[in-house]
């Protein structure tokens, strides 16, 4: 069942002059606007039976329509009733309701913020309780939309609805994990927060999911921006290290993601390192973090360079006083470049050789695992 808006509303189309199409367009805006009126109507007066068509009949006609539409669909006062609706014993009447109002809110910041004046969110938080899997993910879904708008976040965060938004992580279809993390990233950015909205239950799910997404997608992006929330707790922290595979997904999107994740994913290794250096180290290490670290510091974003500068430093097993930090190695391999190929084209070769440097880096490193996977017995690996 889709929820999301579609191309934009065109008049039936014939052919015709001009001027006829001029015609028709306005007739068809004058019919649209008779049945606007008549729905809502239905709407505000009609029997239980009556708002229930007259809500599915909104759905179909706003998922095909402009944002105009939309507009004057809130105009005419649709809105209270199809809230009114949601807190319905009747399931039919809290789905068609939902429906509508997820539609009339897509692309349309008023009617979200309408929505939830209105007071969408306290029967949405209880849909999300349901065991009716199929209401649970249109609320979720009706969430996710409702929390884009940056008026509605607070009143969001308030209502408790992200407990609820991390148990859809962990037994919601696909596409309603999908709408939970991306909801969970919109709240995750109210100004207004004096409590964070997620404790360490939402650590087990997201690694979950980071491990099976695609690490330069855009999903893997606001997974690691979650996480790395997470990881600034203690609580957060020792979820992660208990999680399987936790800290292994973090260095495969290290080395595999987008600039975006890549910088939230540094972000979370280095916070753990710097929570505890002795405990975290080995851990990072064994999962083959430095290739993917030394890259980093030569493809990042600046953010995403200078953290794994500084963890690279804190992963060296030499005493703070030897340390050799990234930027002098860099200086180094940048005075020998400008000896061999001159100073105009010292950055260059520079880059060039640190890039040569990481590749054999990484050979290396691949050929340790291979060694310690081989060297494992059967009851050492884990099971797929």
């Amino acid at each position: 069942m889709s929820h999301d808006a579609e191309e934009e509303e065109t008049p039936p189309a014939t052919p015709t002059t001009t001027a006829g199409k001029d015609q028709e367009e306005e007739t068809w805006n004058l019919q649209k606007q008779a049945l606007i009126r008549e729905l809502s109507q239905k709407l505000i007066n009609g029997d239980l039976q009556a708002k229930i068509e007259a809500a599915r009949d909104i759905r179909k006609l706003v998922r095909k329509s402009s944002v105009k539409t939309r507009s004057k669909f809130g105009a005419a006062g649709v809105i209270q009733p199809l809230v009114s609706m949601l807190s319905s014993p009747n399931l039919d009447a809290r789905e068609a309701s939902l429906l509508a109002l997820l539609n009339l809110a897509v692309r349309n910041e008023r009617n979200k913020v309408d929505t939830v004046t209105a007071g969408a969110v306290p029967p949405l938080v209880e849909l999300l309780k349901l065991q009716n899997s199929g209401l649970r993910e249109l609320a979720t879904a009706a969430i996710l939309t409702l929390s884009a708008a940056a008026p509605n976040k607070p009143t969001i965060v308030a209502s408790g609805a992200a407990p609820l938004l991390v148990q859809i992580l962990g037994s919601g279809s696909v596409q309603g994990k999908v709408d939970a993390v991306t909801a969970l990233h919109n709240l995750s950015t109210c100004k207004e927060n004096s409590i964070p909205i997620l404790d360490a239950k939402a650590v087990s799910p997201l690694i979950n999911l980071l491990k099976e997404c695609k690490k330069y997608s855009k999903f893997a992006e606001k997974t690691t921006a979650l996480l790395e929330i997470l990881s600034k707790s203690e609580e957060g922290r020792v979820a992660m290290t208990d999680s399987d595979g936790g800290i292994l997904s973090l260095v495969e999107t290290v080395e595999d993601g987008s600039h975006v994740s890549t910088q939230h994913a540094v972000g979370v290794l280095l916070s753990l390192c710097r929570s505890c250096r002795e405990k975290y180290r080995e851990l990072i290490l064994n999962e083959g973090a430095i290739p993917g670290l030394l890259r980093l510091t030569v493809e990042g974003t600046s953010i995403a360079q200078e953290r794994a500068r500084i963890l690279l430093d804190l992963l060296r097993d030499t005493p703070k006083e030897k340390k050799l930090a990234s930027s002098v190695l860099e200086k180094i391999v940048y005075d020998i470049a400008a000896r061999v190929d001159g100073a105009d084209k010292a950055a260059e070769t520079a880059k060039r050789l640190l890039k040569d440097m990481v590749q054999r880096s990484m050979e290396l490193s691949m050929n340790r695992i291979q060694h310690r996977a081989a060297s494992c017995t059967p009851a050492n690996i884990p099971s797929a």
